[in-house]
């Protein structure tokens, strides 16, 4: 499987890159002062489903997956029922009507009664569908509709749109003034509360439209509201629209710009864990190491497709019942605990092999299922993952996924970097994750084989600056909280490249990550925590002179 001796986890550091991956556009809306959502509850934000109506009683209004404010439709299909809900309206005949909306699931339907639907196949995250129509000569009402398809599980849909002039108006077109002076009075790390001055119109204004860019959050009734269902640490920007009982809708009123707390000074989560590999370099006991050590956690490596997007060790090591679930159990049975590791730098990995972010989602959910896991680690590398954007986001979207199906299972990501920050692909992923919403909980950078010369504390320290400053400036967080999102992977002893870490380096980089309060501490491996001064670069010994476990033990010592 692998060939190289020292570490089967290297990558190449590429600087540059190309076009970014379009992960989606807006629909136009009708170029008509009278354009409006004429859908009521369009975003299931008033926790019920009025006045939508679903068969079977197969709707429900959930919190998670949402796509835009805190609440999202829920649709249980079964075998006989495709859990259609609709929602009647007033329009106006021979007119033109754009009907938008996110869905996330397998063959989900958006359209109208009499009229055109349009549909996708199996998004593993929300993606929005669109269509237009035109009513009839002396069609005053519509009925739109969202389903799934019988047999093709659960689907979900959120933020659905009908633009247009509404019906039974008496024939006022005239639009509302835009709403002014819209502020921020308040938020938390998941909400932002907002009010603004009254709008004007001809017969009265009746709702209040909160926009975040292109989508609408919410409707009230007054002038405040609060957004929930935000991200911590993150940047929204929002607009209010009026609308009259006619659905003329005003201009948007002023932007505001608020970034959300940080919430509690990041994760929260602290992991000493330095790699375990089963498959090589003399694997030791693990007990034998805690017991000397006091190491609690460890790295498993790796996991990886044996075929078909199935999970196995090493890709050919079965998942359970072998010499990886034996160090496990062992490693449990000690009072520790285990991380898996998905990919490295060689092997098929089932990041760039699965077909789909939900076929990945369920390969990474049997190893959490299989082990009852509470972090995941993804060790991003290479050409077919690190370096493929559509693959980043792949991954990305399936970890999204998994940790909302899994509450509490902490993700972490693994990728290289250079001596000042991230790489061209580097910074791509973290703002992959901020765009698509992945709530990675920590950052890991492996600061070796990567130019760190004889300065390896020096430029580990520069590199995870680096790394601070790209999450500041991504996820709009402090100092602190970005720290909190941040882990060192190190390599002791010899590195592919010569580079040359010591115990006393590595005990530096320690201090120093204890002293900034990351989150995670690492190291390439315990398989070569033993001494072999002149070894060169081998897979069951560091290269140098230094006690058995020495880099465990010091690694053991991070708290963060």
């Amino acid at each position: 499987m692998r060939h190289f001796p020292g570490r089967p986890r290297r990558r190449f550091l590429a600087l540059l890159g190309s076009a970014a991956l379009a992960l989606g556009g807006a629909v136009a809306l009708p170029g008509t002062a009278h354009a409006a959502n004429l859908l009521t509850n369009p975003g299931f934000e008033s926790g019920g489903l009025s006045p939508w109506t679903c068969t079977g009683n197969l709707g429900s209004v959930v919190s998670s997956p949402v796509h835009g404010g805190a609440k999202a439709l829920q649709g249980a299909v079964t075998s006989s029922d495709n859990a259609q809900c609709s929602q009647t309206v007033a329009v106006q005949p021979n007119t033109t009507y754009s009907l938008s909306g996110w869905v996330r699931g397998s063959y989900v339907y958006l359209g109208v009664n009499g009229g055109p639907s349009t549909w996708t196949t199996s998004p593993s995250a929300y993606g929005q569908l669109s269509l237009t129509f035109t009513t009839g000569a002396s069609q005053t009402s519509a009925t739109l509709y969202v389903h799934g398809w019988y047999g093709q599980g659960t689907y979900y849909a959120d933020d659905i749109s009908l633009d247009g002039p509404g019906g039974g108006g008496g024939g006022d077109t005239q639009a509302p003034t835009a709403p002014s002076g819209l502020a921020s009075t308040g938020k938390t790390s998941s909400s932002v509360s907002l009010k603004w001055n009254a709008a004007t119109d001809n017969v009265g204004v009746t709702a209040y439209d909160i926009y975040s860019g292109a989508n609408q959050l919410l409707s009230v009734s007054g002038t405040s509201a609060t957004v929930g269902g935000l991200s911590p640490g993150t940047s929204y920007t929002f607009t209010v629209k009026a609308r009259d009982a006619a659905g003329n809708t005003s201009p948007a009123s002023n932007s505001v710009t608020v970034t959300t707390d940080p919430g509690s000074g990041g994760t929260g989560f602290k992991q000493a864990a330095p790699y375990l590999y089963e498959g090589w370099g003399d694997p030791p006991n693990p007990t034998t190491v805690m017991s000397a050590t006091g190491a609690k956690w460890f790295t498993m490596a790796f996991v990886l497709d044996s075929g078909g997007c199935t999970p196995a060790w090493d890709g050919q090591r079965a998942l359970t019942g072998g010499v990886d679930q034996t160090a496990v159990n062992q490693i449990r049975s000690a009072g520790g605990d285990i991380v898996p590791s998905f990919g490295g730098w060689q092997g098929s990995k089932l990041g760039a092999n699965c077909s789909s972010a939900s076929a990945l989602a369920g390969a990474i959910q049997k190893v959490v299922g299989a082990y009852g896991l509470k972090a995941v680690d993804f060790d991003i590398e290479n050409t077919d993952e690190f370096e493929n954007e559509a693959v980043q986001a792949r991954i990305l979207t399936a970890l999204k996924t998994v940790k909302a199906n899994n509450p509490g299972l902490k993700t972490i990501v693994t990728f290289g970097t250079s001596t000042t920050g991230p790489t061209y692909y580097g910074n791509r992923l973290i703002e992959q994750a901020q765009s698509l919403g992945a709530n990675i909980d920590v950052f890991t950078i492996m600061p070796f084989d990567f130019g760190g010369g004889s300065d390896m504390y020096g430029n580990t320290v520069n590199a995870t600056e680096g790394l601070k400053n790209k999450l500041k400036s991504t996820f709009g967080w402090d100092d602190a909280t970005a720290y909190a999102h941040i882990g060192i992977s190190g390599m002791n002893g010899l590195s592919d490249q010569q580079e040359t870490t010591t115990p006393a380096i590595w005990t530096q980089i320690r201090d120093w990550a204890n002293s900034h309060h990351i989150a995670r501490l690492a190291f390439w491996s315990v398989n070569r925590d033993r001494p072999c001064p002149g070894g060169g670069v081998t897979s069951n010994c560091s290269g140098i002179g230094q006690s058995n476990w020495q880099f465990t033990s010091i690694t053991a010592g991070f708290t963060g």
